[in-house]
């Protein structure tokens, strides 16, 4: 029986992303654990989701430290209490430091709503169809200093379509990063993904099947 490495989320709010990473932590066969989510937000959805499963919760509230670094120390005490060997970012509204992320540097995931390096930062959906692009997505990728800058992990696309709202883009994005996170993190905990020179090495085969191409109406005519 192998050792499953133990995963920490860190979550601001109802935790979407988190409960699909405990979900799929449940599978026998999953090589990671889901040992503690924490919140900076005293009261935050996704703790209760949590505590649900069985899920140890704690809460690092910014409000109570007096600077940020004060703050990054006590979440990473928290961290390191529960033995967490991988960290996970579920909507969590926070900006690291550099004190914090190289703590974690090749062990510390995030997920992005938007086909990165495209629309970093916030209000990704609504870039995305004022820029009129046909295809948007997500992306899971290592975290480092730079702002959703990390090497890059795993990524999804769905079609834009001549419908969507921002809230429809975003609904159909959602789906799909319920898919690839826990599929990220299955390959991190596996050791498939190191670090190499700042990329990330990966042996993948290509699927022709795979292609997404939008609009598929106009392509079929």
């Amino acid at each position: 029986m192998f050792a499953k490495r133990r995963v920490a989320i860190l979550i601001s709010g109802r935790g979407s992303n988190m409960a699909s990473l405990i979900e799929a932590a449940k599978a026998p066969d999953y090589p990671a654990e889901i040992a503690l989510v924490v919140s900076n937000i005293p009261g935050a959805p996704g703790l209760e989701r949590a505590a649900a499963e069985g899920v140890a919760t704690a809460v690092v509230d910014y409000k109570a430290y007096p600077e940020r670094e004060a703050f990054e120390r006590a979440l990473n005490r928290a961290l390191t209490a529960h033995g967490a060997e991988i960290l996970c970012l579920a909507g969590f509204m926070r900006i690291l430091t550099p004190w914090f992320i190289n703590r974690w540097i090749g062990r510390m995931l995030n997920i992005h709503p938007s086909l990165l390096p495209l629309f970093k930062g916030l209000h990704t959906h609504r870039r995305a169809l004022e820029e009129g692009v046909r295809i948007h997505g997500c992306t899971v990728h290592y975290v480092t200093p730079e702002l959703d800058s990390g090497p890059i992990i795993a990524q999804a696309a769905v079609p834009v379509l001549p419908s969507d709202t921002e809230n429809a883009l975003s609904a159909r994005v959602l789906r799909q990063e319920h898919v690839i996170y826990p599929l990220a993190l299955k390959l991190v905990a596996s050791g498939k993904v190191p670090l190499q020179q700042g990329r990330v090495e990966m042996e993948a085969d290509w699927d022709e099947r795979a292609a997404l191409v939008s609009p598929q109406s106009a392509c079929a005519e």
